[in-house]
Protein backbone atom coordinates (compact mmCIF):
# COMPACT_ATOMS: atom_id res chain seq x y z
CA UNK A 1 0.00 0.00 0.00
CA UNK A 2 1.37 3.43 -0.95
CA UNK A 3 0.70 5.00 2.44
CA UNK A 4 2.75 2.33 4.23
CA UNK A 5 5.62 2.81 1.78
CA UNK A 6 5.56 6.59 2.29
CA UNK A 7 5.32 6.37 6.08
CA UNK A 8 8.31 4.01 6.18
CA UNK A 9 10.40 6.37 4.05
CA UNK A 10 9.28 9.42 6.06
CA UNK A 11 10.25 7.68 9.29
CA UNK A 12 13.73 7.00 7.89
CA UNK A 13 14.10 10.59 6.68
CA UNK A 14 12.95 11.98 10.02
CA UNK A 15 15.66 9.98 11.79
CA UNK A 16 18.37 11.34 9.47
CA UNK A 17 17.31 14.93 8.83
CA UNK A 18 15.25 17.74 10.30
CA UNK A 19 13.32 18.55 7.14
CA UNK A 20 9.82 20.02 7.44
CA UNK A 21 7.05 17.43 7.14
CA UNK A 22 5.91 18.55 3.70
CA UNK A 23 9.50 18.24 2.47
CA UNK A 24 9.76 14.74 3.94
CA UNK A 25 6.61 13.71 2.07
CA UNK A 26 7.97 15.30 -1.11
CA UNK A 27 11.24 13.33 -0.80
CA UNK A 28 9.43 10.07 -0.05
CA UNK A 29 7.20 10.39 -3.12
CA UNK A 30 10.06 11.53 -5.36
CA UNK A 31 12.23 8.57 -4.38
CA UNK A 32 9.35 6.16 -4.89
CA UNK A 33 8.91 7.52 -8.42
CA UNK A 34 12.62 7.47 -9.31
CA UNK A 35 13.10 3.97 -7.88
CA UNK A 36 10.21 2.63 -9.97
CA UNK A 37 8.02 1.82 -6.98
CA UNK A 38 5.42 4.05 -8.60
CA UNK A 39 5.03 3.28 -12.29
CA UNK A 40 4.74 5.89 -15.07
CA UNK A 41 1.11 6.93 -15.59
CA UNK A 42 0.13 5.34 -12.27
CA UNK A 43 -2.69 7.21 -10.57
CA UNK A 44 -2.07 8.49 -7.04
CA UNK A 45 -4.71 8.42 -4.29
CA UNK A 46 -6.60 11.66 -3.93
CA UNK A 47 -5.19 14.28 -1.61
CA UNK A 48 -8.15 13.64 0.72
CA UNK A 49 -7.27 9.93 0.94
CA UNK A 50 -3.56 10.71 1.51
CA UNK A 51 -4.49 13.12 4.30
CA UNK A 52 -6.51 10.37 6.00
CA UNK A 53 -4.02 7.53 5.40
CA UNK A 54 -0.93 9.50 6.40
CA UNK A 55 -2.56 11.45 9.23
CA UNK A 56 -1.21 14.73 7.89
CA UNK A 57 -2.78 18.10 7.35
CA UNK A 58 -4.19 18.94 3.95
CA UNK A 59 -1.74 21.86 3.56
CA UNK A 60 1.21 19.48 4.06
CA UNK A 61 -0.03 17.00 1.46
CA UNK A 62 -1.03 19.65 -1.09
CA UNK A 63 2.34 21.44 -0.74
CA UNK A 64 4.26 18.22 -1.47
CA UNK A 65 2.05 17.29 -4.44
CA UNK A 66 2.23 20.80 -5.91
CA UNK A 67 6.02 20.86 -5.72
CA UNK A 68 6.29 17.47 -7.46
CA UNK A 69 3.89 18.68 -10.15
CA UNK A 70 5.92 21.87 -10.73
CA UNK A 71 9.12 19.82 -11.07
CA UNK A 72 7.52 17.42 -13.57
CA UNK A 73 7.32 14.27 -11.46
CA UNK A 74 3.51 14.36 -11.38
CA UNK A 75 0.87 15.53 -13.85
CA UNK A 76 -2.62 16.63 -12.97
CA UNK A 77 -5.45 15.70 -15.29
CA UNK A 78 -8.63 17.72 -14.85
CA UNK A 79 -11.53 15.57 -13.71
CA UNK A 80 -9.34 12.47 -13.53
CA UNK A 81 -6.76 12.94 -10.77
CA UNK A 82 -2.99 13.10 -10.30
CA UNK A 83 -0.66 10.68 -12.14
CA UNK A 84 3.03 9.82 -12.21
CA UNK A 85 4.59 11.46 -15.25
CA UNK A 86 5.55 9.14 -18.09
CA UNK A 87 8.65 11.25 -18.83
CA UNK A 88 10.51 10.74 -15.56
CA UNK A 89 13.68 8.60 -16.07
CA UNK A 90 13.82 5.73 -13.60
CA UNK A 91 16.83 4.80 -11.51
CA UNK A 92 18.33 1.42 -12.51
CA UNK A 93 17.41 -1.16 -9.88
CA UNK A 94 18.93 -4.40 -11.15
CA UNK A 95 22.71 -4.72 -10.61
CA UNK A 96 22.67 -7.81 -12.81
CA UNK A 97 21.72 -5.86 -15.90
CA UNK A 98 23.17 -2.39 -15.30
CA UNK A 99 26.79 -1.30 -15.10
CA UNK A 100 27.25 1.55 -12.67
CA UNK A 101 29.97 4.04 -13.56
CA UNK A 102 31.51 6.14 -10.81
CA UNK A 103 32.49 9.66 -11.86
CA UNK A 104 36.21 10.07 -12.43
CA UNK A 105 37.45 12.40 -9.69
CA UNK A 106 40.62 13.66 -11.29
CA UNK A 107 42.17 17.09 -11.32
CA UNK A 108 43.99 18.58 -14.27
CA UNK A 109 47.79 18.32 -14.25
CA UNK A 110 47.90 21.95 -13.15
CA UNK A 111 45.31 21.22 -10.47
CA UNK A 112 47.40 18.35 -9.13
CA UNK A 113 50.44 20.62 -8.85
CA UNK A 114 48.48 23.40 -7.16
CA UNK A 115 46.82 21.09 -4.64
CA UNK A 116 49.88 19.05 -3.66
CA UNK A 117 52.92 21.33 -3.77
CA UNK A 118 53.61 22.92 -0.38
CA UNK A 119 50.10 23.41 0.99
CA UNK A 120 49.81 26.48 3.20
CA UNK A 121 47.04 24.84 5.25
CA UNK A 122 49.76 22.73 6.88
CA UNK A 123 51.27 25.83 8.49
CA UNK A 124 49.78 25.60 11.94
CA UNK A 125 49.83 28.62 14.21
CA UNK A 126 52.43 27.43 16.69
CA UNK A 127 55.66 28.90 18.07
CA UNK A 128 58.28 29.42 15.32
CA UNK A 129 55.88 29.10 12.38
CA UNK A 130 57.49 31.17 9.59
CA UNK A 131 55.56 33.74 7.58
CA UNK A 132 53.10 34.56 10.38
CA UNK A 133 52.84 37.94 12.11
CA UNK A 134 51.45 38.60 15.57
CA UNK A 135 48.14 40.37 15.07
CA UNK A 136 46.97 39.93 18.68
CA UNK A 137 48.06 43.50 19.51
CA UNK A 138 46.07 45.06 16.67
CA UNK A 139 43.85 47.91 18.01
CA UNK A 140 40.56 46.20 17.27
CA UNK A 141 38.33 48.72 19.10
CA UNK A 142 39.84 51.66 17.21
CA UNK A 143 39.56 49.80 13.92
CA UNK A 144 35.90 49.01 14.59
CA UNK A 145 35.16 52.68 15.30
CA UNK A 146 36.78 53.76 12.04
CA UNK A 147 34.91 51.12 10.05
CA UNK A 148 31.60 51.99 11.69
CA UNK A 149 32.21 55.66 10.93
CA UNK A 150 32.74 55.00 7.24
CA UNK A 151 29.81 52.60 7.03
CA UNK A 152 27.57 55.33 8.44
CA UNK A 153 28.98 57.86 5.96
CA UNK A 154 29.04 55.51 3.00
CA UNK A 155 27.73 56.88 -0.28
CA UNK A 156 26.11 54.44 -2.75
CA UNK A 157 29.17 54.45 -5.00
CA UNK A 158 31.27 53.21 -2.05
CA UNK A 159 29.23 49.99 -2.10
CA UNK A 160 29.98 49.33 -5.76
CA UNK A 161 33.03 47.86 -7.45
CA UNK A 162 36.03 50.13 -7.87
CA UNK A 163 37.35 50.82 -11.36
CA UNK A 164 39.87 53.49 -10.32
CA UNK A 165 42.48 51.22 -8.77
CA UNK A 166 41.26 51.74 -5.22
CA UNK A 167 40.16 54.44 -2.78
CA UNK A 168 42.05 57.61 -3.76
CA UNK A 169 43.11 58.72 -0.24
CA UNK A 170 44.49 55.23 0.46
CA UNK A 171 46.44 55.26 -2.80
CA UNK A 172 47.87 58.67 -1.88
CA UNK A 173 48.87 57.39 1.56
CA UNK A 174 50.61 54.38 0.00
CA UNK A 175 52.42 56.61 -2.51
CA UNK A 176 53.63 58.96 0.24
CA UNK A 177 54.87 56.05 2.35
CA UNK A 178 56.75 54.37 -0.50
CA UNK A 179 58.42 57.59 -1.65
CA UNK A 180 59.80 58.32 1.82
CA UNK A 181 60.56 54.91 3.28
CA UNK A 182 61.27 52.71 0.23
CA UNK A 183 62.70 55.27 -2.23
CA UNK A 184 60.18 54.30 -4.90
CA UNK A 185 59.73 57.11 -7.45
CA UNK A 186 56.05 57.11 -8.32
CA UNK A 187 52.87 59.06 -8.88
CA UNK A 188 49.56 58.25 -7.22
CA UNK A 189 48.08 57.02 -10.51
CA UNK A 190 50.62 54.18 -10.55
CA UNK A 191 49.30 52.70 -7.28
CA UNK A 192 46.69 49.94 -7.48
CA UNK A 193 45.06 48.51 -4.36
CA UNK A 194 44.67 44.72 -4.51
CA UNK A 195 43.54 41.99 -2.13
CA UNK A 196 47.18 41.16 -1.39
CA UNK A 197 50.40 39.97 -2.96
CA UNK A 198 48.85 36.80 -4.37
CA UNK A 199 46.34 38.80 -6.41
CA UNK A 200 49.09 41.21 -7.48
CA UNK A 201 51.22 38.31 -8.76
CA UNK A 202 48.30 36.74 -10.59
CA UNK A 203 47.38 40.04 -12.22
CA UNK A 204 50.97 40.56 -13.41
CA UNK A 205 51.08 37.03 -14.79
CA UNK A 206 47.81 37.47 -16.66
CA UNK A 207 48.64 40.85 -18.17
CA UNK A 208 52.38 40.66 -18.83
CA UNK A 209 52.85 37.06 -20.00
CA UNK A 210 51.09 34.49 -22.15
CA UNK A 211 50.41 30.84 -21.42
CA UNK A 212 53.68 28.90 -21.69
CA UNK A 213 55.93 31.92 -21.17
CA UNK A 214 58.88 31.56 -18.80
CA UNK A 215 59.20 33.16 -15.40
CA UNK A 216 62.51 33.19 -13.60
CA UNK A 217 61.92 32.43 -9.94
CA UNK A 218 64.34 32.23 -7.04
CA UNK A 219 65.46 28.79 -5.91
CA UNK A 220 64.60 28.30 -3.07
CA UNK A 221 61.41 30.31 -3.45
CA UNK A 222 58.30 31.64 -1.76
CA UNK A 223 55.76 28.89 -2.42
CA UNK A 224 52.85 31.30 -3.03
CA UNK A 225 54.59 32.91 -5.99
CA UNK A 226 55.19 29.54 -7.63
CA UNK A 227 51.52 28.64 -7.25
CA UNK A 228 50.39 31.97 -8.70
CA UNK A 229 52.56 31.44 -11.77
CA UNK A 230 51.50 27.81 -12.24
CA UNK A 231 47.85 28.79 -11.95
CA UNK A 232 48.25 31.23 -14.84
CA UNK A 233 49.99 28.72 -17.10
CA UNK A 234 53.56 29.99 -16.86
CA UNK A 235 56.67 27.81 -16.92
CA UNK A 236 58.92 28.10 -13.87
CA UNK A 237 62.65 28.43 -14.47
CA UNK A 238 64.41 28.20 -11.08
CA UNK A 239 67.47 30.43 -10.69
CA UNK A 240 69.81 29.64 -7.82
CA UNK A 241 70.09 31.99 -4.86
CA UNK A 242 73.37 32.66 -3.04
CA UNK A 243 74.29 35.05 -0.24
CA UNK A 244 73.77 38.02 -2.60
CA UNK A 245 70.35 36.97 -3.88
CA UNK A 246 69.35 35.63 -7.30
CA UNK A 247 72.50 34.58 -9.14
CA UNK A 248 71.67 34.22 -12.84
CA UNK A 249 74.27 32.23 -14.80
CA UNK A 250 74.97 32.21 -18.57
CA UNK A 251 73.08 28.92 -18.78
CA UNK A 252 69.97 30.63 -17.43
CA UNK A 253 69.97 33.19 -20.23
CA UNK A 254 69.43 30.40 -22.77
CA UNK A 255 65.89 30.29 -21.32
CA UNK A 256 64.95 33.96 -21.65
CA UNK A 257 62.33 35.14 -19.18
CA UNK A 258 59.15 37.09 -19.67
CA UNK A 259 58.94 37.73 -15.92
CA UNK A 260 61.60 37.76 -13.20
CA UNK A 261 60.29 37.29 -9.65
CA UNK A 262 62.58 38.42 -6.81
CA UNK A 263 62.49 39.25 -3.10
CA UNK A 264 65.65 41.41 -3.10
CA UNK A 265 65.40 43.12 0.30
CA UNK A 266 65.04 39.86 2.26
CA UNK A 267 65.06 36.76 0.10
CA UNK A 268 62.41 34.29 1.14
CA UNK A 269 63.30 31.93 2.73
CA UNK A 270 67.11 32.27 3.04
CA UNK A 271 67.06 35.94 4.11
CA UNK A 272 69.81 36.93 1.66
CA UNK A 273 69.98 40.64 0.81
CA UNK A 274 70.56 41.27 -2.88
CA UNK A 275 73.77 43.23 -3.42
CA UNK A 276 73.81 46.46 -5.39
CA UNK A 277 75.83 44.84 -8.18
CA UNK A 278 73.35 41.96 -8.40
CA UNK A 279 70.43 44.40 -8.52
CA UNK A 280 71.94 46.19 -11.48
CA UNK A 281 72.53 42.81 -13.14
CA UNK A 282 68.87 41.86 -12.74
CA UNK A 283 67.73 45.18 -14.19
CA UNK A 284 70.16 44.83 -17.09
CA UNK A 285 68.93 41.30 -17.85
CA UNK A 286 65.33 42.48 -17.73
CA UNK A 287 66.08 45.26 -20.19
CA UNK A 288 68.07 42.91 -22.43
CA UNK A 289 65.25 40.33 -22.63
CA UNK A 290 62.41 42.90 -22.48
CA UNK A 291 61.24 41.13 -19.33
CA UNK A 292 59.32 42.52 -16.36
CA UNK A 293 60.73 42.36 -12.83
CA UNK A 294 58.23 41.59 -10.06
CA UNK A 295 59.64 42.94 -6.79
CA UNK A 296 57.95 41.38 -3.75
CA UNK A 297 58.87 43.62 -0.81
CA UNK A 298 56.97 41.54 1.69
CA UNK A 299 58.57 42.51 5.03
CA UNK A 300 60.76 45.56 4.42
CA UNK A 301 59.06 47.37 7.34
CA UNK A 302 61.02 45.25 9.80
CA UNK A 303 64.76 45.85 9.63
CA UNK A 304 66.67 45.48 12.89
CA UNK A 305 70.32 46.06 12.02
CA UNK A 306 72.27 47.84 9.31
CA UNK A 307 71.11 50.65 7.04
CA UNK A 308 67.71 50.49 5.28
CA UNK A 309 67.76 48.60 2.01
CA UNK A 310 66.46 50.66 -0.90
CA UNK A 311 63.96 49.09 -3.23
CA UNK A 312 64.88 47.62 -6.60
CA UNK A 313 62.19 49.84 -8.10
CA UNK A 314 64.17 52.85 -6.89
CA UNK A 315 67.07 51.85 -9.18
CA UNK A 316 64.90 51.18 -12.23
CA UNK A 317 65.39 53.73 -15.00
CA UNK A 318 63.73 51.71 -17.80
CA UNK A 319 60.28 51.20 -16.28
CA UNK A 320 60.67 47.41 -16.04
CA UNK A 321 59.90 46.88 -12.30
CA UNK A 322 56.50 46.29 -10.76
CA UNK A 323 56.66 46.75 -6.99
CA UNK A 324 54.25 45.04 -4.58
CA UNK A 325 53.60 44.95 -0.87
CA UNK A 326 50.93 44.15 1.71
CA UNK A 327 49.43 45.49 4.92
CA UNK A 328 49.04 42.05 6.49
CA UNK A 329 52.39 41.93 8.30
CA UNK A 330 51.79 45.21 10.18
CA UNK A 331 48.01 44.94 10.67
CA UNK A 332 46.38 41.52 10.28
CA UNK A 333 46.22 38.89 7.49
CA UNK A 334 42.44 38.80 7.17
CA UNK A 335 42.43 42.46 6.14
CA UNK A 336 43.25 41.16 2.63
CA UNK A 337 44.57 44.46 1.30
CA UNK A 338 47.82 44.99 -0.57
CA UNK A 339 49.18 47.31 -3.21
CA UNK A 340 51.27 47.35 -6.33
CA UNK A 341 53.08 50.09 -8.23
CA UNK A 342 53.09 49.63 -11.99
CA UNK A 343 54.93 51.61 -14.71
CA UNK A 344 53.01 54.68 -15.87
CA UNK A 345 52.33 53.28 -19.31
CA UNK A 346 50.65 50.19 -17.84
CA UNK A 347 48.55 51.85 -15.12
CA UNK A 348 45.35 52.39 -17.12
CA UNK A 349 45.38 48.88 -18.63
CA UNK A 350 46.02 47.30 -15.21
CA UNK A 351 43.10 49.17 -13.66
CA UNK A 352 40.74 48.10 -16.44
CA UNK A 353 41.82 44.46 -16.29
CA UNK A 354 41.79 44.44 -12.47
CA UNK A 355 38.19 45.64 -12.60
CA UNK A 356 37.11 43.07 -15.19
CA UNK A 357 38.96 40.10 -13.67
CA UNK A 358 38.58 40.68 -9.93
CA UNK A 359 35.72 43.13 -9.40
CA UNK A 360 37.62 44.91 -6.59
CA UNK A 361 35.64 46.46 -3.77
CA UNK A 362 35.85 46.87 0.03
CA UNK A 363 35.81 50.64 -0.39
CA UNK A 364 34.57 51.36 3.17
CA UNK A 365 37.41 49.19 4.52
CA UNK A 366 39.90 51.01 2.30
CA UNK A 367 38.51 54.33 3.56
CA UNK A 368 38.95 53.20 7.18
CA UNK A 369 42.54 52.14 6.44
CA UNK A 370 43.32 55.46 4.74
CA UNK A 371 42.16 57.33 7.85
CA UNK A 372 44.03 54.85 10.08
CA UNK A 373 47.21 55.80 8.23
CA UNK A 374 46.51 59.56 8.08
CA UNK A 375 45.84 59.71 11.83
CA UNK A 376 49.24 58.17 12.52
CA UNK A 377 47.95 54.85 13.83
CA UNK A 378 49.74 52.84 11.16
CA UNK A 379 53.07 54.43 12.04
CA UNK A 380 52.40 53.81 15.73
CA UNK A 381 51.47 50.18 15.10
CA UNK A 382 54.63 49.75 13.02
CA UNK A 383 56.86 51.22 15.74
CA UNK A 384 55.27 48.99 18.35
CA UNK A 385 55.62 45.93 16.13
CA UNK A 386 59.26 46.67 15.35
CA UNK A 387 60.09 46.94 19.06
CA UNK A 388 58.22 43.74 19.89
CA UNK A 389 59.72 41.72 17.04
CA UNK A 390 63.22 43.01 17.83
CA UNK A 391 62.89 41.63 21.36
CA UNK A 392 61.64 38.28 20.08
CA UNK A 393 64.42 38.09 17.52
CA UNK A 394 67.04 38.81 20.18
CA UNK A 395 65.59 36.13 22.46
CA UNK A 396 65.49 33.51 19.67
CA UNK A 397 69.06 34.27 18.59
CA UNK A 398 70.21 33.91 22.19
CA UNK A 399 68.42 30.56 22.51
CA UNK A 400 69.98 29.24 19.30
CA UNK A 401 73.49 30.49 20.08
CA UNK A 402 74.64 27.15 21.63
CA UNK A 403 73.78 25.38 18.36
CA UNK A 404 75.85 27.63 16.13
CA UNK A 405 79.23 26.72 14.71
CA UNK A 406 80.65 25.06 11.60
CA UNK A 407 77.62 22.73 11.48
CA UNK A 408 74.96 25.44 11.78
CA UNK A 409 74.81 29.09 10.76
CA UNK A 410 72.03 31.68 10.81
CA UNK A 411 71.17 33.81 7.80
CA UNK A 412 68.52 36.45 7.24
CA UNK A 413 68.17 37.60 10.84
CA UNK A 414 68.75 41.29 10.08
CA UNK A 415 65.21 41.83 8.79
CA UNK A 416 61.74 40.36 8.69
CA UNK A 417 59.88 37.92 10.90
CA UNK A 418 61.93 34.76 10.34
CA UNK A 419 65.48 33.53 10.15
CA UNK A 420 67.10 30.64 8.32
CA UNK A 421 69.29 28.13 10.16
CA UNK A 422 71.58 26.57 7.57
CA UNK A 423 72.57 22.95 8.21
CA UNK A 424 75.00 20.58 6.46
CA UNK A 425 73.95 18.00 3.87
CA UNK A 426 74.20 15.21 6.45
CA UNK A 427 71.04 16.46 8.13
CA UNK A 428 67.61 15.34 6.91
CA UNK A 429 65.88 18.66 7.51
CA UNK A 430 62.42 17.31 6.69
CA UNK A 431 62.72 14.55 9.27
CA UNK A 432 64.15 17.04 11.76
CA UNK A 433 61.19 19.40 11.23
CA UNK A 434 58.79 16.52 11.85
CA UNK A 435 60.66 15.58 15.01
CA UNK A 436 60.49 19.15 16.28
CA UNK A 437 56.78 19.16 15.41
CA UNK A 438 56.26 16.41 18.00
CA UNK A 439 57.36 18.94 20.61
CA UNK A 440 54.48 21.23 19.63
CA UNK A 441 56.69 23.57 17.59
CA UNK A 442 56.43 24.36 13.89
CA UNK A 443 59.50 24.99 11.76
CA UNK A 444 59.83 24.45 8.03
CA UNK A 445 62.59 22.48 6.28
CA UNK A 446 64.61 24.68 3.94
CA UNK A 447 64.72 21.90 1.34
CA UNK A 448 60.91 22.07 1.05
CA UNK A 449 61.26 25.51 -0.55
CA UNK A 450 63.71 24.31 -3.18
CA UNK A 451 62.44 23.86 -6.74
CA UNK A 452 65.35 22.24 -8.55
CA UNK A 453 68.48 22.39 -6.45
CA UNK A 454 69.20 19.62 -3.96
CA UNK A 455 72.08 21.18 -2.03
CA UNK A 456 70.30 23.19 0.68
CA UNK A 457 69.43 21.91 4.15
CA UNK A 458 68.22 23.92 7.07
CA UNK A 459 65.23 25.17 9.04
CA UNK A 460 63.13 28.26 8.46
CA UNK A 461 62.18 29.55 11.90
CA UNK A 462 59.66 32.31 12.50
CA UNK A 463 59.47 34.55 15.56
CA UNK A 464 56.64 36.83 14.48
CA UNK A 465 53.72 34.93 15.95
CA UNK A 466 55.33 33.55 19.13
CA UNK A 467 55.07 35.91 22.13
CA UNK A 468 58.32 36.74 23.88
CA UNK A 469 57.45 34.53 26.84
CA UNK A 470 56.92 31.53 24.53
CA UNK A 471 60.23 32.13 22.75
CA UNK A 472 61.97 32.25 26.13
CA UNK A 473 60.20 29.03 27.10
CA UNK A 474 60.41 27.04 23.87
CA UNK A 475 63.66 28.43 22.45
CA UNK A 476 65.85 26.20 24.65
CA UNK A 477 63.64 23.23 23.75
CA UNK A 478 64.23 23.94 20.05
CA UNK A 479 67.97 24.35 20.65
CA UNK A 480 68.12 21.04 22.51
CA UNK A 481 66.47 19.21 19.61
CA UNK A 482 68.90 20.82 17.18
CA UNK A 483 71.91 19.93 19.29
CA UNK A 484 70.84 16.29 19.42
CA UNK A 485 70.52 16.21 15.63
CA UNK A 486 73.90 17.92 15.15
CA UNK A 487 75.62 15.60 17.61
CA UNK A 488 74.75 12.64 15.38
CA UNK A 489 76.99 14.06 12.62
CA UNK A 490 80.23 13.38 14.48
CA UNK A 491 83.47 15.33 13.90
CA UNK A 492 83.36 17.74 11.00
CA UNK A 493 85.94 17.91 8.21
CA UNK A 494 87.01 20.97 6.26
CA UNK A 495 85.13 19.68 3.22
CA UNK A 496 81.88 19.71 5.21
CA UNK A 497 82.18 23.27 6.42
CA UNK A 498 79.24 25.48 5.53
CA UNK A 499 80.18 28.51 3.43
CA UNK A 500 80.77 31.57 5.59
CA UNK A 501 78.12 34.23 5.24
Amino acid sequence: MLSELLLTEISRLNAQTRLPLHRQLYEALRRAILDGKLSPDERLPSSRDLVQDLQMSRNTVVAALNQLTVEGYLVSRVGSGTYVSSKVPLRPTSPMTVTRHQPVERLSHRGEDLSTQFCASKLEIQPFTPGIADFSAFPVALWQRLQNKHWRMTYPEMLDYSSSGGYAPLRRAVADYLRVFRSVPLEVEQVIITSGTQESLELCSQLLADHGDTVWIEDPAYWGAGKAFLATGLVLHPVRVDDQGMAAQPADTTTPPKLIYVTPSHQYPTGAVMSLARRHTILSLANQHQAWVLEDDYDSEFRFSGPPISSLAGLDTQGRVLYMGSFSKVLYPGLKLGYMVVPKGLAAAFKRAHYDLNRPGQMPVQAALAEFIDMGHFAAALRKARQSYAQRRHSLLAALQPCLGPHAQITGAEQGLHLCLRLPDGIDDRALALQIGKLGLTVRPLSAYCLKRQDMRGLVIGYGYAPLAEIERFGPLLASALNQALASLGPITSAELLPQR
